[in-house]
């Protein structure tokens, strides 16, 4: 069965990588198939996932003037080690999707906070040609755009965010809410014309600020937005992750909001710890298997691939 996946952090590790290897050793983490990156090209063959997001993210304590840096070269190793692969396409547009061949894996850039961009829209802009598609306004630490959920003043959004989320809006770019605090939640939700949830969970079910409470759910399904369930074991349960464990997340939504705005989003490559089973992309078939099982083919196909098709490719924003 087809996978969309919405968040992964493999251009962290490659770059990450790259920079360790430049002087020590001929061989860097290989795209293709290194074992150290669970979204490398051959799991994400194995696991059938048919469109891949690849998220830029720029680690909080690097200094200011060397994030740009570190956001162009995982650009870079996007375009020279993903796209290098014989089976991958470029996303530009959401459209393109629906043009995939068989076999071909369909690569999406984005950007996952916007400390790279410092208060530069000039940047951003650079960003959204070099194929940017969504955008995160904040890891969980604040920037000149919005505050993340890590931190507790809960400010919402600066001036400069309100412009920067025009400029997303002129170019038909996703706002993405995870890791937004819920101040800032409101004003996206009130200022932004196309939203996403690339990787959370429902708050109700289980109670870590990285989730979303029931009004945000509702309020983004309302403007035509997803919710991407994401596999990181602290936001699904307590303790060991099975499985199953995602089922009360995926029950929740499905009261909540029904069942044409939940899809995936693994957050692969970004996390310490693992449901069992679904340790990488290459697994991916064990969900399938068994949402088949417990919900059914039709549903199963919708959560997997087919909302996303719904609700962004065949209207493809662009």
């Amino acid at each position: 069965m087809q996978i969309i996946d919405t968040h992964c952090d493999a251009l962290l590790k490659l770059q990450s990588d790259r920079r360790r290897t430049y002087s020590f050793r001929d061989r860097m983490v290989d795209f293709k198939d290194g074992a150290e990156l669970e979204t490398n090209a051959d799991r994400l063959a194995e696991g059938q996932v048919k469109v891949q997001f690849f998220a830029i993210f720029i680690p909080p304590l690097l200094p200011d003037n060397e994030k740009w840096q570190h956001a162009l070269e995982q650009v870079d190793c996007f375009y020279n080690e993903v796209l290098s692969q014989d089976n991958f396409v470029h996303i530009r547009r959401f459209g393109e999707i629906s043009q995939l061949e068989d076999g071909q894996i369909g690569a999406v850039l984005t950007l996952e906070g916007a400390d790279a961009v410092g208060n530069d829209l000039v940047k951003l802009r650079t960003l959204f040609r070099l194929g940017v598609l969504s955008v995160g306004l904040t890891w969980n630490n604040a920037n000149l755009v919005a505050d993340g959920v890590g931190e507790t003043r809960n400010t919402g959004l600066t001036e400069f965010g309100l412009q920067f989320i025009d400029c997303c809006n002129n170019h038909n770019v996703l706002v993405d809410i995870s890791h937004l605090n819920p101040e800032g939640v409101d004003v996206v939700m009130d200022r932004a014309d196309h939203v996403i949830a690339t990787h959370s969970n429902a708050r109700t079910v289980f109670d870590h600020p990285r989730n979303l409470c029931d009004d945000q759910i509702r309020t983004l399904v309302g403007k035509g937005g997803m919710i991407n369930i994401v596999f990181n074991p602290p936001f699904i349960t307590e303790g060991d992750a099975q499985i199953e464990d995602l089922f009360p997340h995926i029950d929740h939504i499905l009261d909540l909001v029904g069942e044409d705005a939940i899809g995936l989003g693994s957050d692969f490559d970004g996390i310490a710890s693992y449901v069992e089973g679904l340790e990488h992309a290459g697994q991916y078939q064990n969900l399938a298997d068994m949402l088949i099982k417990r919900y059914g083919e039709n549903f199963a196909r919708k959560m997997t691939h087919g909302n996303f098709i719904s609700n962004y490719v065949e209207k493809d924003l662009s």
